[in-house]
């Protein structure tokens, strides 16, 4: 079987880099190009339209705006399928990657690792058993200083599947800053806390608190690697599928996400 063409977005990024290395080494696939931002040529870049000329998926951990572009030029030309790693969308950057995915195949996740997306599984379970009235839910997350977006699509993820153990919509429950007198704390408020520093690469927890016990579950990232592997699983898992837009659960065989 021919190896599966991969075009990297961002290439010149820290995750763009690690993406290159993880897909030269992995035979099943050939890394037939590499793109940055418009007007960035060297290092072996191409232009995006060449690169999408050449690719069977193009992998794409950029910016909301960038990402949401790139999806509309795929979706014009019907095609390359996308693997989508950006956080911090707004609605009118998803309305466009979902209104793609009419067209294209896409797979866009908070997170493309497997243990974090075992840990969605678990927190949405936990949610469903410990019930709002008597367990308070608090998403802490910690990332690099670098990191543009808050809170991280990961905990975004965990957020929403607390909600979804709930039956419950996200926005209507989130509290995303704590400043001043807050009064106290209503049932069922979803909470999330930020950290930024140093050189982090990612750590998410969920407490669900009630008196007397605090029930903690929680990932912590190592190394990027990780999120290589898992965007390379969905780069192979998206290859054939009908058009659509999907999530690493659905790579990793879990459901929907």
């Amino acid at each position: 079987m021919a190896p599966v063409r991969i075009a990297i977005a961002g290439a010149l990024g820290r995750m763009g880099r690690q993406m290159a290395d993880a897909v030269q080494a992995d035979s099943r696939l050939a890394l037939t190009a590499r793109f940055h931002r418009p007007g960035v040529v060297g290092d072996g870049l191409v232009s995006r339209d060449e690169a999408l000329d050449l690719a069977d998926v193009v992998v794409d951990f950029t910016t909301p705006a960038a990402s949401a572009d790139l999806a509309r030029a795929c979706a014009g030309r019907r095609g390359p399928a996308m693997v989508i790693g950006s956080t911090g969308f707004d609605d009118a950057e998803l309305a466009a990657i979902a209104d793609a995915a009419k067209t294209v195949v896409i797979v866009r996740s908070g997170s493309f690792s497997l243990g974090l997306n075992m840990l969605v599984g678990l927190v949405e379970q936990a949610a469903r058993a410990l019930g709002p009235a008597d367990w308070d839910a608090e998403i802490l997350e910690a990332h690099h200083r670098h990191k543009i977006d808050a809170p991280s699509g990961t905990a975004l993820m965990l957020g929403q599947a607390i909600a979804d153990g709930r039956g419950v919509e996200l926005n209507a429950m989130a509290r995303r800053v704590r400043d001043g007198v807050t009064g106290a704390r209503p049932a069922g408020e979803i909470g999330f806390a930020m950290l930024r520093g140093g050189s982090i690469v990612g750590e998410h927890s969920v407490s669900f608190c009630t008196g007397g016990e605090i029930v903690t579950l929680s990932h912590a990232a190592e190394d990027r690697v990780m999120f290589a592997r898992g965007a390379i699983a969905a780069a192979l898992w998206v290859t054939g599928r009908p058009p659509g837009q999907y999530g690493m659960r659905d790579v990793l065989g879990f459901g929907a996400s």
